[in-house]
């Protein structure tokens, strides 16, 4: 989803049905956020068509390609090592061709083409459609090189592939870019500014997904909240739109209600949010229509007025709690999970509670919390000195991880005794005896399998429950 790094998919290589007449070998591993998988999948769909079939065994590929992530150091260091990987793998294949994807590649393009001289290519987010001509570049022995980013590029006409679908939920990119400039964050500088997909393409790409048996969508984008579809173009530059684009511009309410209609029975998720951009518009909308899950993330970052004025987050900690007080109103048992940074540079032990009492005010279902990594490139990089203490930024945030824990037990507990739906998404981790699905807020269920398959809506009796995952019992499908 969005920005969240899911360590548990970190490195995940793609792997697709073979074509007959395909007959070279294409090797890519993703990191990163979600966006940057779904991207994997899109570069997948276009050189499927250039004549590469996927492997999961380096040792097979004709290209290797790694989809790159620039949002933490962790990130850039995991990326150098597999790099070190494949042109050891190279030295036995001297045919193979290696390139960077993604987030890091306009940073690091001279130091990996000039300077290290480990990849043949480097490409850009927005420039894989440019990828046949790259590729036919480093075929004639060049380097090729695109970063350019581009004002109107969201791959709209391009049918993704699914990154080792489970063949019942998928992601549908509806936005790319960011123009909020967020201090700490590098994706404005590495996905270009803000656009948004034209409408009838995502329901086209719904629609289809529908047909070949998916039943969840997640509508995804570093904002979904700021969706404004006037025509094409940068959002920056919607002012300058005729009265007849913005009267028939869309929004992401409008664009909500759209999917939710054009599919009634297809489950709909949309990630990421953000504070200032987030209207009670799409709420509404999410309490209107059934199919639509009672879930939102909406990262936060920081509980500190002075914090979040550092990072740019145009939103105080009181227009927050509004935002998040009108948001139960509407729907009382939506579920909230949040993002939340420890140390981030000048933060005092006050700035500190004052994130942890917001916790206590809001009690999210559960939340993805990092200690401050400064990134290259970024605002925060250029103008603060990181000068909390590794070992502050560490207690702390084990203290936000540990009340994170108690607020994750007790909303788990609250749905405790409540029958409700459940899309069987796959196996228990733990059990071939049991399946694993989620309920609408988004609250990991399992249960005895019985008669149902992958892809059914069960109703499940919540019957007791570890911190974060409901155990109970299927009675009957929905």
């Amino acid at each position: 989803m969005g920005k969240i790094i899911d360590e548990s998919v970190q490195g995940t290589t793609l792997s697709l049905q073979k074509q007959k007449s395909n007959g070279r070998k294409l090797y890519i591993e993703s990191y990163g956020c979600q966006m940057n998988f779904s991207d994997s999948e899109i570069v997948a769909s276009i050189l499927a068509n250039e004549g590469f079939d996927t492997t999961q065994e380096l040792n097979e590929a004709d290209l290797v390609l790694i989809n790159t992530c620039s949002i933490r150091e962790k990130a850039d260091l995991t990326v150098r090592k597999r790099l070190e990987k494949f042109n050891a793998v190279k030295k036995q294949r001297p045919h193979l061709k290696v390139g960077v994807l993604g987030c890091m590649a306009e940073r690091l393009k001279h130091q990996f083409l000039e300077e290290e001289k480990i990849v043949d290519m480097v490409v850009g987010p927005d420039a894989y459609k440019d990828l046949p001509n790259l590729i036919q570049e480093i075929d004639e022995g060049r380097n090729a090189v695109n970063v350019i980013l581009s004002k109107d590029e969201t791959y709209g006409d391009i049918a993704p592939v699914r990154l080792n679908s489970n063949g019942i939920t998928a992601f549908v990119s509806i936005t790319r870019g960011c123009d909020n400039m967020c201090t700490f964050c590098v994706v404005p500088f590495t996905r270009g500014r803000e656009r948004s997909r034209d409408p009838q393409s995502i329901i086209e790409e719904v629609n289809h997904l529908w047909d070949k048996g998916f039943k969840e969508i997640t509508l995804l984008g570093q904002n979904v909240d700021s969706y404004l579809w006037y025509g094409g173009g940068l959002k920056k530059e919607y002012s300058k739109a005729s009265d007849m684009e913005k009267a028939l511009a869309v929004d992401f309410a409008q664009l909500l209600e759209k999917v939710a209609l054009a599919q009634p029975r297809m489950r709909i998720r949309f990630s990421t949010s953000n504070p200032q951009d987030m209207t009670l518009d799409v709420i509404r909308i999410m309490a209107k229509y059934n199919n639509i899950c009672n879930y939102v993330h909406l990262p936060v970052q920081s509980g500190s007025n002075r914090i979040l004025k550092a990072m740019n987050r145009l939103h105080t900690r009181e227009e927050y709690f509004e935002l998040i007080d009108n948001i139960r109103k509407i729907i009382p048992d939506v579920s909230i999970s949040q993002d939340m940074i420890s140390g981030f540079p000048t933060e005092t032990e006050a700035d500190h509670q004052d994130t942890l009492s917001l916790l206590e005010y809001v009690k999210y279902d559960y939340g993805f919390m990092y200690a401050y990594s400064e990134r290259p490139g970024t605002m925060a990089e250029r103008k603060l000195e990181d000068d909390v203490p590794p070992e502050t930024k560490k207690r702390r945030l084990a203290e936000i991880i540990a009340l994170q824990r108690e607020h994750c037990r007790e909303r788990t507990e609250q749905h405790l005794g409540k029958i409700q739906e459940v899309l069987i998404e796959g196996l228990s981790k733990k059990s071939d005896e049991h399946w694993m699905g989620r309920n609408s807020q988004n609250t990991v269920a399992v249960f005895p399998k019985k008669q149902y398959k992958v892809g059914d809506f069960v109703m499940v009796r919540m019957d007791s429950c570890t911190s974060a995952t409901l155990i109970g019992e299927a009675i009957r499908k929905n």
